[in-house]
């Protein structure tokens, strides 16, 4: 009885890490989609203050004598125009909605990755309940013991946990709380993008920026406590 037991344990441990490999691997995709949106609402921010940047100041008499001694008909032309270079705003205009179309990717493309955590996340728990049903009772206490996973958004959960096998259930219950803290990321990500318009404030699009860089809902030290369970 006892060799089965530690067949089933060695058996079940093998799965989990498994398992948690795949969504650190898929994590890690996720994160560096994050960066490649940071820099394209970066790129979205740039072009449209570029669009907005103000004409030159005439009323300088320095600026106004400036003009005046290299007046051709390109820097008249220039002045008329608000001192926008068509060719640049037609660049910028552009930019804007590359920027847009790729954040609207990198939504679609984070979200499909969002999925497989959760399916991940799904197997860890059938594969523990699984097990919690196999083994004898005194086993099946330490396997059952605080795994909700899907409600799980509680960093403590892990602090406080007092649990026999901490390479499993430890691993479990991160999962979750992972899991939980992308999808606030990604929520807050999600209300980003779809704010955005040409309308959008300089003051509004430098506060998106700063929360998107600084991932308000991720817990670094849940996330370097994960990646540190890496065989």
């Amino acid at each position: 009885m006892g060799s089965d037991v530690g067949k089933l344990k060695s058996e079940l441990k093998e799965k989990v890490l498994k398992l948690f490999e795949d969504f650190m691997t898929r994590l890690a995709k996720l994160e560096e989609l994050g960066t490649s949106g940071s820099k394209l609402l970066t790129g979205f921010k740039q072009g449209l203050e570029f669009l907005r940047r103000p004409p030159i100041d005439r009323t300088s008499e320095l600026i106004e004598n400036v003009v005046k001694s290299n007046e051709t008909k390109r820097v008249k032309s220039y002045f008329e125009s608000g001192c926008l270079n068509v060719h640049d705003s037609v660049q910028n205009m552009s930019k804007l909605r590359t920027s847009l179309l790729g954040l609207t990717d990198h939504l679609s493309k984070a979200k499909s990755i969002l999925k497989e955590l959760e399916c991940l996340l799904e197997d860890v728990s059938s594969a523990i309940q699984t097990a919690t049903e196999c083994l004898p009772p005194a086993w099946d206490n330490d396997f059952s013991n605080g795994l909700d996973l899907q409600a799980t958004n509680d960093e403590e959960d892990i602090k406080s946990s007092d649990l026999q096998e901490p390479e499993m259930t430890e691993i479990a219950a991160m999962m979750g709380i992972i899991y939980s803290m992308l999808k606030k990321d990604y929520a807050m990500q999600e209300k980003i993008v779809i704010s955005l318009n040409l309308k959008s404030l300089s003051v509004e699009l430098e506060s998106y920026c700063l929360m998107w860089s600084l991932h308000p809902f991720i817990n670094d030290e849940i996330m370097h406590r994960a990646w540190r369970l890496i065989p």
